[in-house]
């Protein structure tokens, strides 16, 4: 079997959560699991590292037995800068960024990301479904760190402005539920019933 570029993957749970009255999503429960729980079920298999990007609750991340890196901004400065920090404190070859509040991922999201990085010499490929594009799920290769913290340290925050400046290649998959980010506490509510029937 041939071997394939290490990737260390970027769980982003730095989020502020406003429409869900302020509360850490990673930790928000679905059928009685953290929501990250369920990513890093889907996730970790796919990868040879984790690291958790958190701002808050950093002793309730580290429970799950994954290295949690917080930005070093005072300011909420986004997605950006936790994948800059944790970024920088991880070791894979790739770095593939997923959000903590998407729990039905698919199993072969790095596989697929990193044949279309191979296939088209990219640095940079996001994951689609056929309705839309999903900025916070994506495969970089980490030479594209410096050029994101520079972004960040200047404050050029939006994450698909950045993406679009790397010509950025998107594997859609079949399953728009697959990519379902939990926002409201309806979102939850539709999620659990998902659950209920796979079970």
């Amino acid at each position: 079997m041939a071997s394939r570029p290490e990737i260390s993957a970027l769980v982003l749970a730095g989020g502020e959560a406003r429409r869900m009255g302020g509360q850490d999503k990673g930790l928000i429960e679905l059928a009685g699991r953290p929501l990250i729980a369920w990513v890093l079920e889907r996730i970790a298999p796919q990868v040879d590292e984790v690291v958790i990007s958190a701002n808050r609750h950093l002793a309730s991340y580290a429970r799950f037995g994954y290295p949690v890196v917080a930005d070093r901004h005072a300011d909420y400065r986004g997605p950006m800068a936790g994948i800059a920090a944790a970024g920088a404190q991880a070791h894979g070859t790739w770095l593939l960024v997923v959000p903590c509040d998407a729990p039905f991922l698919p199993r072969d999201l790095a596989q697929r990301l990193l044949a279309r990085a191979g296939a088209s010499q990219s640095q940079l490929v996001r994951a689609a479904d056929t309705q839309r594009t999903h900025y916070s799920c994506f495969l970089m290769h980490r030479s594209l760190l410096p050029d994101l913290a520079a972004q960040v340290g200047a404050g050029r925050l939006k994450l698909q402005t950045w993406q679009a400046g790397h010509n950025a290649e998107t594997v859609t998959f079949p399953d728009p539920a697959a990519f379902h980010n939990i926002n409201t506490p309806e979102q939850l509510a539709a999620a659990a019933d998902r659950t209920s029937a796979d079970g």
